[in-house]
């Protein structure tokens, strides 16, 4: 029998295919099911070489189909759930918020009723459960550039759709606490930036259109600034506070890393042209100054002083290092990017 069994939501997305390599691979004795429905950000391609593995399970459901859930749980004896599947783009929660409020908010309470179902049935109750939700800098709101960092005790204000639906799935998690005793942990992460990325979002999309010289849209002057972090630096900081973290409690995940964003685009432009033998600043006129974002937040910094003291993590890559490796695998897994962008990746997929 599995030392422990582990859903993992979103499993197939950025985030969650190197959560689910991370935990199946670390831990050989734990039964992991990755657990996702394969809307357009999930990709199957991202969990090819798991395939075989005999800890490894891959079920494609909706968090929000509450009577799957329960009988994925009871069908797998799930003592653990790490919950990452959420509609994540902030430009699509403004086009649609009804989506971000579905999966975000009432796929969450569809997890956390499934888990009370089933566990509050056996006879040890929760007694070596644990409910891990990864949440988002963005309910925070915004800072200004006097401001200082977005600690655990900064008051929620979310800005956006997609925020607001973050921020209400957090608070469903710690009322399930409060309220029934479930043994939860919630996390707040800082953008994210590495492998397997989905083409839309600001890193990959730019690293394309610089190898095909079109051109990079920037929203205002480029001013807003962001704290970046390595997905493989998350991943491990979700094993560590699944593992260790105290329950009802929050920590903040952060890489201490901030850049305007016209800051980083000049990187990225300097480090693909490089490993692509171009001149230097070869493809600075590419980029283009476009309308700023409707409730565009200024400036998002995070504070992970807490996870450190308490638990002794710290991103493992500083920026310019993490970039390289990042520039390096879009560079070298074309065929990856090709079959999104034609859909390919999608075929065989059971809407």
């Amino acid at each position: 029998m599995a030392q422990r069994s582990i859903i993992i939501t979103g499993g197939a997305g950025f985030i969650g295919n190197h959560v689910v390599r991370l935990f199946a691979t670390k831990y050989p004795d734990y039964k992991i099911i990755c657990l996702d429905k394969l809307t357009y950000a999930g990709n199957l391609d991202n969990l090819e070489d798991l395939v075989g593995l005999p800890n490894y399970v891959f079920v494609q459901a909706d968090i929000c189909d509450y009577d799957r859930i329960l009988a994925l749980m009871q069908e797998h004896a799930v003592d653990g759930i790490i919950h990452l599947a959420a509609e994540s783009h902030v430009d699509r929660s403004i086009e649609d918020p009804f989506t971000f409020a579905r999966t975000n908010v009432m796929g969450t309470l569809s997890l956390l009723q499934a888990a009370k179902t089933y566990w509050e049935s056996l006879p040890e109750g929760y007694e070596g459960k644990r409910f891990y939700h990864i949440s988002t800098d963005e309910v925070y709101g915004t800072l200004s550039f006097d401001d200082t960092f977005f600690t655990e005790q900064t008051k929620y204000d979310p800005h956006s759709p997609y925020s607001a639906s973050k921020a209400s799935s957090d608070h469903f998690v710690r009322a399930f606490h409060d309220t029934y005793g479930m043994p939860t942990v919630i996390t707040n992460c800082s953008n994210n930036y590495g492998p397997n990325q989905f083409p839309e979002k600001l890193i990959p999309l730019f690293i394309r259109n610089i190898c095909e010289r079109k051109p990079l849209p920037v929203y205002g002057k480029g001013e807003n600034v962001r704290d970046w972090l390595y997905v493989v630096d998350h991943a491990r900081a979700i094993d560590l506070i699944f593992h260790k973290g105290k329950t009802a409690d929050t920590y903040n995940i952060g890489g201490f890393n901030e850049w305007r964003n016209i800051d980083l685009i000049k990187v990225i432009i300097r480090t693909v042209d490089r490993l692509l033998g171009r001149p230097d600043g070869a493809d600075d006129d590419l980029i283009t100054y476009v309308t700023d974002r409707k409730g565009h937040d200024l400036r998002y910094a995070i504070d992970s002083t807490k996870l450190k003291t308490e638990l002794g993590w710290e991103p493992s890559l500083q920026f310019e290092e993490g970039i390289e490796k990042t520039v390096r695998w879009y560079l070298d897994n074309q065929t990856w990017i090709d079959r999104i962008a034609s859909g390919e990746y999608r075929q065989g997929i059971q809407e």
